[in-house]
């Protein structure tokens, strides 16, 4: 089955090297979709050194939504998988997450045994039960990035910045199945975290008011059956 895997990078020129070469590795004939965020150091030099990676390079810095959202609008085939560009997704999950689209529409990983820091893995937990609580999405782990899905569902979607963390609601609002698996987490070898936990905490709170505003306008999507 062919698959399209897509990697946002933002500054990750540490990472890129290895995080491609890994994921190549895993998954020999997919297709790989590097999207450059606008860095400003030399991730995209070093995408451009994979001949066997499609580069598709946004002109400024518009945030991992933006180049995930991107990456799947341009995608070349029919399922689509997201990890993230800084070494710490495992993409010899990847195959496990596809396997799992027979039984589902979107293939939710959950971090096992998350490899960061105190702070980060207690305000996350935070962020989930609140999410969870006002949502009623049910998922355990929405900042896991590791995802498969059917390109054909991006329709579903509504573009904006926050979008990664808030898949499961917008499948949930068009009635499609959702599975959660375990995937590996590893810590961070190189680089750091482009946001504080202040300031993951602080978009994460706006992003759910936001959410919260669409599902109480939402609609009911019509069945493929019923589309005539």
């Amino acid at each position: 089955m062919k698959i399209s895997i897509i990697i946002p990078f933002y500054n990750e020129e540490e990472n890129v090297e290895s995080v491609l070469e890994e994921t190549r590795q895993a998954n020999p004939d997919a297709e790989i979709i590097a999207v450059n965020d606008g860095s400003n150091d030399r991730t995209e030099a070093m995408i451009r050194k994979r001949p066997d990676v499609r580069l598709i390079s946004l002109g400024c810095h518009l945030g991992q939504s933006a180049a995930l959202y991107t990456g799947l609008k341009l995608a070349q085939s029919g399922i689509c998988v997201m990890m993230d560009g800084d070494g710490q997704s495992d993409p010899t999950d990847i195959p496990h997450l596809v396997s799992m689209l027979d039984q589902a529409d979107l293939v939710c990983g959950y971090r096992r045994n998350r490899q960061d820091t105190w702070s980060r893995r207690s305000s996350s937990r935070i962020a989930n039960f609140i999410r969870r609580m006002v949502l009623h999405d049910h998922i355990r782990d929405t900042g896991c990035t590791l995802k498969a899905m059917r390109k054909a569902d991006t329709r579903h979607l509504i573009p904006f910045n926050g979008l990664h963390r808030y898949l499961p609601v917008f499948f949930n609002q068009a009635q499609l199945r959702i599975v959660e698996v375990p995937v590996n987490h590893r810590p961070r070898q190189h680089g750091k975290s482009k946001y504080t936990t202040r300031e993951r905490a602080m978009r994460g709170l706006y992003d759910l008011i936001g959410v919260r505003w669409l599902m109480a306008r939402k609609i009911s999507w019509p069945k493929d059956g019923d589309i005539q």
